[in-house]
């Protein structure tokens, strides 16, 4: 929606609102150091409302509590948006929204309808924006040029293109129009008026009792301009939420009671439990709120709501609420999303340091979630077809496709990274082309066409296509984060494990990812290890590295939750064997080069890179259209419908020296965040003083990284929240494009640099920079999107605005143009699993839904194995379950229980609480084996952790790339490992347990 990496307010900002909504984000509990804003906030007149399935520790701290039933938060956000559409829009327009929106976001935008047919009948479908080139625009960039309705001088409007698209962002034409100033435009939010039409549409929806696609008729009114039918974005988000207007044809909700007409409150409270009143009250409350104060109403979201299957379509109905009632680019208002540390303050240093880019470009990055599905085969196991998932508004493009063969075509299309990249070894195939006296983009471009070559995630399990060194750093994969463990130790490492699942049966196998019939086991060679504490990944590992603790090294600490940046100091040195990060894997990179010198030498490498975000790859597909060169839609061509292939000449013998010292890439090149380039040339010289330099070798002359420190300080020097100069100049290069006052954000401080030193003596605020969209300026708290509304810098999308609508083929496949309810994934259709409130298939337990909350104590990684925490807790792995669930079972609290589905068996004891609610339990995240976890009766194997029951469920629309801001950028955009649409069979086992 927004085209930008996650960006939200710092914790601080929370102060700020007038209105707060928790909304599956436990405070307290995963913000413990935070909570303090959210609970002083109330003594300004700050409503806090939380909304949870279960009475959470946050609960108690709010105003009011509402309990929507696990994964169906999109319909009430669906039904709150139905009530701010009618009475603040519709019945009564509201200045102060309506001319936000018109602004900021696409909802002036026109949208072309067009025919497909449905169960037999042709029907109006919403497809693409009108774009200049529709009308005959031959300007540079006219596909990427959406337009709208001006009606300034004629009340009906006249089609205009307004500034600020992406076809404005690059190129000589759009120098200082990428902007959102609209002169003398007024965008007309619809296309009623004198001669529009009413025109009935065919509109996805999945409310169904089993979650399957359907569809609903709503009128919209049209215009036809130059042979095309057009209404906007806006008038399609009403016939979304059932908002009705006289005069338009179609099915609509009778009224807010009406409990079949999708969107009302009504409605929403058939799957969410949230009484309709309720609903109605609190969206007037948030409306009414965000209009007085000036926007500022705030939605705190986190993980509760963040992992699930359609995370992104409940997220995007949240967002409707906060843009709808202007509350985005607002201190104190729009979302505050809380999920992991999405990235650190001096986002470039980090990058062009961590990624080595000051030595060789471009990196070889990957997307985690998709290469543990492909090489745990866990894809293996889907036995439901791609177009299981789809809408029924879609064309069948995904008709006998399986999600694993979309994966493979977003791979190759170079939609998205894919690691492994092409079967056998790259340095062989470009050997292999100049044999033959040919570029390797050449020869692989003609093998892959050919088919004698494929894409690694085309052929998965092929004999040369395994990973076979795996490094885990300071990450306890395979005891925290390896969604689908026992799939992990099964197939990854070939180790013990309580897999139950059996592989897709013939026939339901998809069409182009072959299909080895021997399903490898233990594909990994080599699983190395760092970490300062034993957990289950090092008791997996071949080679675990001992590693300094926080307290022993020199480091930085920096997060988008708070704008400081911090030092990490040593209070004594690693003992024993122990070795910070940095020295660890500077003694490897010192061994690699030893050995390469009989090993490597030096070899031609080709890099098979990503189309990418905020670059001109983001036009590579124009209009969104999915055109694969595999099935001959297009011609092959690598940067434009394949990946990019770059060479890169390696000596493996330098990789030491190149770790030392920084390269000269950096300001021969520059360093490239969001589309602005910045020269670090003088701090280059400045650290050539600050450090030393390097005297002999490939970086000779050049500023040396021999300690830890000197990393810090490169990292603060090359980053422009840490450095001034950086941060005018980025601002400077903004000013161009879009023709707007930028550089004054931060020209005050044109002159500070952040040092290590300055960060060991205390916490220090960073400046105002382009690589973040919002400021600090003036000491104001930060808040994303500030200076996009503000200084009316465009966001990096398609319209250049906040996107309602997003009309990329795969979005519009998945009946995901808009924001949409789609409810948590059916189980029982899909995998087998026994149905909710049922035994399993040998009349046992309870079926459950089965989430893996944060806990107080730990998020990614729980040290439990003290005794201060063993007395705290229970002693070992628990599950949380209801009063009622237990007396059903017999169960009562401290008793030994067993969670069983088809991904594992976990052995817990139980936890039995009036705060849970029927029908679902808890695990909490990172509780792992280590401590007092019995052989489960159900597998004979010692218990699984909290992710033996989950597994990673892929979203072919989670890789769609090439266009505008559904493209490509390392941790921006790509899929997501969800896990809490899982089920569980919950069963009382023995009480006599052994080890």
């Amino acid at each position: 929606m927004f085209g930008d990496q996650t960006d939200v307010p710092e914790s601080a900002d929370w102060w700020d609102a007038a209105y707060l909504m928790m909304w599956g984000s436990n405070v307290p509990v995963t913000r413990t150091p935070d909570a303090h804003f959210m609970t002083e906030v109330r003594y300004r007149g700050t409503k806090v409302v939380a909304v949870a399935p279960d009475y959470a520790d946050n609960v108690k701290f709010a105003d009011e509590w509402v309990p929507a039933a696990p994964g169906t938060d999109a319909a009430l956000a669906i039904a709150m948006g139905h009530v701010i559409l009618k009475e603040f829009f519709v019945e009564k327009n509201t200045p102060e929204f309506s001319s936000y929106v018109a602004t900021y976001t696409d909802l002036p935008f026109l949208v072309r309808l067009e025919t497909r047919e449905i169960d037999g009948r042709e029907v109006l479908v919403p497809g693409k924006f009108l774009m200049a080139s529709d009308l005959g625009d031959t300007s540079e960039n006219a596909d990427f040029k959406p337009m709208l309705l001006d009606g300034a001088d004629d009340p009906n409007g006249v089609p205009v293109v307004p500034g600020g698209s992406l076809g404005h962002r690059f190129g000589e034409e759009g120098k200082g129009k990428w902007n959102l100033d609209l002169g003398d435009i007024r965008p007309l939010l619809t296309t009623a008026g004198d001669g529009a039409g009413g025109t009935e549409v065919a509109l996805p929806r999945f409310d169904t009792l089993d979650g399957t696609a359907a569809t609903m008729i709503r009128g919209v009114p049209t215009r036809e301009i130059e042979g095309q039918l057009v209404c906007t974005v806006f008038d399609l988000l009403l016939a979304q939420y059932g908002v009705a207007r006289e005069g338009l044809p179609g099915q609509w909700p009778a009224g807010y009671e009406d409990p079949d007409g999708v969107g009302t409150p009504e409605w929403q409270e058939t799957f969410t439990g949230v009484p309709a009143a309720q609903c109605i009250r609190i969206a007037r409350e948030f409306a009414g709120t965000a209009r007085d104060s000036g926007g500022r109403c705030m939605i705190i979201m986190g993980a509760g709501t963040n992992h699930w299957f359609h995370s992104d379509t409940i997220y995007r109905t949240f967002l409707t609420l906060t843009t709808l009632t202007g509350c985005q680019g607002k201190n104190g208002g729009g979302w505050a999303h809380y999920v992991g540390q999405e990235k650190v303050r001096p986002h470039t240093g980090f990058s062009q340091m961590a990624f080595a880019l000051d030595w060789q470009r471009p990196p070889r990055q990957n997307i985690s979630a998709a290469f543990f599905y492909l090489h745990t085969g866990q894809w293996r196991y889907d036995s439901h077809g791609a177009d299981a998932i789809a809408a029924a508004t879609g064309t069948g493009m995904w008709k006998g496709k399986s999600p694993a063969d979309l994966l493979a075509a977003s791979a190759r299309m170079g939609w998205m990274p894919s690691f492994p990249t092409l079967a056998g070894n790259i340095l062989d195939h470009c050997d292999a082309a100049k044999a033959e006296g040919m570029a390797p983009k050449d020869y692989i471009v003609r093998e892959l066409t050919s088919g004698r070559l494929k894409f690694v995630a085309e052929d998965p399990d092929g004999e040369h296509n395994h990973p076979k060194v795996l490094t885990v750093w300071r990450s306890n994969l395979m005891g925290s984060s390896s969604k689908g463990n026992e799939y992990f130790n099964k197939i990854l490492l070939g180790t013990d494990h309580s897999l139950r699942a059996e592989p897709a049966g013939e026939g339901h196998r998809g069409s182009e990812v072959t299909w080895n019939p021997d399903l490898p086991e233990g594909k990994l060679d080599l699983l190395m290890c760092l970490d300062f504490r034993m957990t289950s990944t090092t008791l997996f590992s071949d080679l675990v590295f001992p590693a300094a603790t926080w307290y022993e090294k020199y480091d930085l600490s920096s997060t988008d939750m708070h704008p400081y940046v911090h030092s990490f100091n040593p209070a004594i040195n690693p003992p024993w064997q122990a070795k910070s990060d940095y020295v660890t894997f500077k003694l490897m990179a010192e061994k690699v080069s030893e050995l390469a010198a009989t090993h490597l030498g030096t070899r031609t490498d080709l890099v098979l890179a990503p189309l990418q975000h905020d670059t001109p790859d983001a036009m590579a597909y124009p209009r969104g259209v999915a055109k694969d060169w595999r099935a001959g839609e297009c011609d092959p061509v690598p940067g434009k419908t394949m990946p990019k292939m770059v060479e890169v000449e390696r000596d493996y013998t330098t990789v030491a020296q190149k770790w030392g010292a920084i390269g000269p890439l950096a300001s021969k090149l520059g360093m490239v965040t969001k589309g602005v380039t910045y020269d670090p040339t003088p701090e280059v010289e400045m650290l050539r003083g600050r450090n030393g330099k390097v005297r002999g070798g490939i970086a000779d002359g050049q500023p040396a990284l021999t300690e830890d420190r000197h990393m810090c300080e490169a990292i603060l020097a090359f980053s422009g929240t840490t450095n001034g100069r950086l941060a005018t100049e980025g601002w400077k290069q903004y000013e161009e494009r879009t023709g707007m006052k930028l550089a004054d954000l931060s020209a005050d401080e044109a002159g500070k640099r952040i040092t290590f030193t300055d960060t060991q003596v205390a916490p220090q605020s960073v400046i105002t920079s382009p690589e973040w969209s919002g400021s600090e300026h003036g000491g104001r708290r930060y808040s994303p999107f500030v200076v996009n509304v503000e200084r009316l810098k465009p966001w990096h999308t398609v319209t250049g605005r906040q996107q309602f609508y997003i009309d990329h083929d795969w979005l519009s496949e998945s009946g995901e143009a808009l924001p949409v309810f789609r409810p948590p994934l059916n189980m029982h259709l899909l995998y087998g699993e026994p149905e909710l409130g049922q035994p399993d298939a040998e009349g046992l337990g309870l079926t459950v839904r089965y989430l893996t909350p944060h806990n107080k104590w730990s998020i990614h990684s729980e040290y439990q194995d003290n005794l201060l925490m063993l007395s705290l807790a229970r002693g070992g792995q628990a599950i949380w379950m209801s009063t009622v669930d237990a007396d059903k079972l017999g169960i009562k609290d401290n008793d030994w229980i067993e969670a069983v589905n088809r991904n594992g068996v976990i052995a817990a004891r139980a936890i039995v609480s009036t705060r849970m609610p029927q029908g679902t339990v808890y695990m909490h995240h990172a509780q792992d084996r280590t401590i007092n976890v019995p052989i489960a009766e159900a597998s004979g194997k010692r218990g699984g952790i909290h992710n033996s029951a989950t597994r990673i469920l892929f979203k072919p629309s989670h890789v769609a790339g090439g266009y505008g801001q559904i493209s490509w950028a390392f941790n921006t955009y790509g899929p997501t490992g969800n896990q809490r649409d899982e089920v569980t069979v919950i069963r009382r086992r023995s009480q006599e347990v052994t080890y």
